[in-house]
């Protein structure tokens, strides 16, 4: 085997890079479908395993924030062994947790399989990026390819319940994971084949103390947004959790700071392009996660969608953001980052807006699918000014640090898009949920809309069909709230890129 891939093809005039392209992306697009491909399989397989709303909680949020507790040091790896290395590790991994998880008996199972998938994960996304900026040397070239890769990003979150819902019309739910696992072995036999060998720093220290540091802390501190959305009253578990993940978090960027070879490199964000790039992916996947989780749950709970109907009715969010991440790769060159990031986050943030009025005036599916355009667009543009903002700050011999730098913003987005998100949605439900008269079981339904239809169920009669229009009632309380309150985060976003950039002329 050639040390380096691309001498395998150096005899023809074969485009071997974007092979390469279409390999860590295809990887890629398993990673964060995952993110999202559950949300259509909630109900079904709420009811197999008979979890509880804590159960689906963290069966949600167990992968990306795992994810984000181990991208910095996944970072770190990559730059000091090359990217090549850790990405085949990741897909064995990646492939493994997957038929775990499709044949897990227990919610409890299930968690750990999506955890052992974050693994993988973790150890394949900032290689992908890493790999894509060493294949393309031309600076347009390098652009649009990563227009490509934060398009496969943006869209595949965004057909995480499109793949969800066509899967379960015709399989179980754990077929959702077992799709991930002729990918990953097609994806492995192609990048030992065409995958650039090399690009590692052998003289780089990894800092294991810190890498643990800073899992302790991201772990901690998402587990209190999630565990204080879960119970207002804050008990004890909350301020433990979040105090000992700050204090975490303290001591990494202490010795951060210190450290002659930082897993992350703080001296990144002096450039304002970097901290922009990094706040618009953090605040768009926030946006986008929490969107999805409503949007999939009120078309199948509340409106009595299939999971299938309830994905295609979703689509044309990823179609937009796939056709736009490409085209702002190239706007890029004309505009800048911080122009095309401003103009596409207060973009998705009309589109939401948009949508809520729709809603409220019962507007067409056409109309629908034109909010829903506007929201993938924004979402997609976004995230290739914010990935090319962010990568263009950091040099060569850091690329798997900024990699993964950009890589928790999204994935960290993801986590506290859902247990922030998801957790409102939940809290709004159930303050208000009306009760009938003669419900039996009343405090279960106000665990969540499922558990009120399945409370309706095994009742029956006039009671039965009140409590399920009023728990559709409380639900599109929660819905309305959910995407506000995105709308707002995206507007403000915007906003403070668009005046950081005004007033540095940048």
């Amino acid at each position: 085997m050639p040390k380096d891939g691309f001498k395998v093809f150096s005899r023809v005039n074969f485009p071997v890079r974007w092979l390469v392209l279409a390999t860590v992306s295809s990887a890629l697009l398993l990673v964060v479908i995952d993110m999202a491909v559950l949300y259509t399989a909630l109900p079904d397989l709420t009811r197999d395993l008979k979890a509880s709303a804590s159960d689906k909680l963290w069966i949600m949020n167990a992968y990306p924030l795992t994810v984000a507790g181990l991208l910095p040091g996944a970072g770190a790896l990559c730059d000091r062994f090359g990217a090549r290395r850790p990405f085949l590790s990741g897909l064995w991994i990646f492939g493994l947790a997957s038929l775990l998880a499709a044949f897990a008996p227990s919610a409890e199972v299930l968690i750990g399989g999506r955890v052992l998938l974050a693994v993988g994960a973790a150890l394949m996304m900032p290689a992908t990026l890493a790999i894509v900026r060493r294949s393309f040397s031309d600076r347009r070239e390098r652009a649009l390819a990563i227009g490509v890769w934060a398009a496969v990003a943006a869209g595949g979150a965004a057909f995480g319940p499109v793949v969800g819902g066509a899967l379960l019309e015709f399989f179980p739910w754990g077929a959702v994971f077992l799709i991930n696992v002729p990918i990953t072995v097609l994806a492995f036999i192609l990048a030992r084949k065409v995958g650039p060998a090399g690009g590692g720093h052998a003289d780089r220290p990894f800092d294991a103390a810190a890498s643990l540091q800073v899992m302790i802390g991201l772990v901690g501190v998402t587990y209190a947004i999630q565990a204080a959305g879960d119970d207002l009253s804050l008990p004890p578990d909350v301020w433990v959790a979040g105090g000992t993940g700050a204090l975490f978090l303290v001591l990494f960027i202490r010795g951060q700071r210190r450290s002659t070879a930082p897993i992350i490199d703080f001296s990144l964000f002096r450039d304002p392009g970097v901290s922009l790039g990094v706040l618009a992916a953090l605040m768009s996947t926030i946006a986008l996660v929490g969107i999805e989780l409503a949007l999939s749950q009120r078309f199948q709970l509340v409106q009595g969608l299939t999971p299938l109907q309830a994905g295609l009715s979703i689509v044309p969010i990823p179609l937009a953001a796939c056709v736009a991440g490409p085209l702002a790769g190239l706007l890029l060159m004309t505009f800048g980052a911080v122009r095309v990031l401003w103009f596409s986050l207060a973009l998705a943030g009309l589109g939401i807006m948009a949508h809520l009025a729709g809603t409220d005036a019962d507007a067409g599916l056409i109309a629908q699918a034109g909010t829903f355009v506007m929201i993938g667009a924004g979402i997609g543009a976004a995230m290739t000014a914010a990935s090319t903002a962010i990568m263009a700050g950091a040099s060569a011999r850091s690329a798997g640090a900024a990699a993964s730098l950009e890589e928790v913003s999204y994935e960290l987005g993801g986590s506290i898009g859902i247990a922030l998100l998801g957790s409102l949605l939940a809290a709004v439900y159930s303050a208000s949920l009306e009760l009938p008269a003669g419900v039996i079981a009343g405090e279960e339904a106000l665990d969540g809309i499922d558990a009120a239809l399945s409370v309706a169920r095994a009742q029956g009669g006039e009671v039965a069909l009140a409590l399920v229009d009023a728990a559709g009632t409380a639900f599109d309380v929660a819905f309305r709230t959910v995407l506000t309150v995105a709308a707002a985060l995206l507007f403000a976003t915007s906003a403070a890129i668009a005046l950081t950039g005004a007033r540095r002329r940048i």
